[in-house]
């Protein structure tokens, strides 16, 4: 059985350069990928790295549509060149991609380690246990917060600030908080704005969009459009008041 707590930084570092290698290899020459399934073995252990690596080819696939949808989303993206190698998105997402496979295979800490170091480069917070569809964005993306039991589809883009969370928890009978769907569901072809909170298990239905700056807390259906309030100006005040 795999001791998670000897799994040190550094081999788990490599273990990230090798896949990324094996999916950008025309990127990362510097690693080859061919040590994967070494690396594979130190990280997951024996019994689940056969696993992974079978499960292998679809991150890969997956990571790619990642990619894909940066370029189609983002007219600063001037080729796949500089999505892959300067977009905070791939970084993130090759660590959820990898962490989300890892924790399904019921490997408890090494995915949380991973999600956790991919948010200290990058300053987006994924959880492992989170489902993220193909074709998924984030632009800028600093302050990104996606929960453990979120659900988010195909073709979804969310911009930097946006907290998809929990709006309270239950406690059992010891005081403990309970693991149960508290986060939200975000169906296909969705785009949430920067800054805005969509909080505890809500239902944002497909093709909508949610402005900046909101604070949603109920379900919202197919093809709506969300907004803030407008602005509110106040012209009574004088030069050096302040409000």
């Amino acid at each position: 059985m795999l001791d998670e707590m000897m799994v040190s930084n550094d081999t788990l570092r490599r273990f990230m350069d090798e896949v990324r290698a094996e999916v950008f290899p025309e990127y990362y020459p510097e690693a080859d990928g061919t040590q994967l399934a070494e690396c594979s073995a130190a990280v997951c252990g024996d019994g689940h790295a056969e696993a992974f690596l079978q499960q292998f080819p679809e991150i890969k696939r997956l990571l790619l549509t990642d990619v894909e949808a940066v370029s189609q989303n983002d007219p600063a993206a001037d080729s796949r060149a500089e999505v892959i190698l300067c977009y905070p998105l791939v970084e993130v997402m090759l660590h959820y991609r990898v962490a989300h496979v890892l924790y399904r295979l019921g490997i408890p800490v090494i995915p949380r380690r991973l999600t956790e170091r991919a948010h200290s480069l990058t300053g987006i917070d994924i959880h492992p246990a989170a489902k993220i569809g193909e074709y998924f964005a984030i632009d800028h993306g600093t302050g990104v917060v996606i929960g453990e039991t979120c659900e988010i589809g195909n073709h979804v883009m969310l911009y930097q600030g946006v907290t998809l969370g929990a709006k309270n928890f239950l406690y059992d009978e010891h005081g403990n908080p309970k693991a149960y769907p508290r986060h939200p569901i975000l169906e296909d072809h969705v785009t949430v704005y920067s800054n805005t909170s969509i909080l505890g298990r809500v239902r944002i239905g497909h093709n909508s969009v949610i402005g900046g700056n909101v604070w949603l807390t109920r379900d919202v259906p197919p093809y709506s459009r969300i907004y803030q309030s407008k602005a509110i100006y106040e012209t009574r005040f004088k030069d050096g008041e302040g409000i």
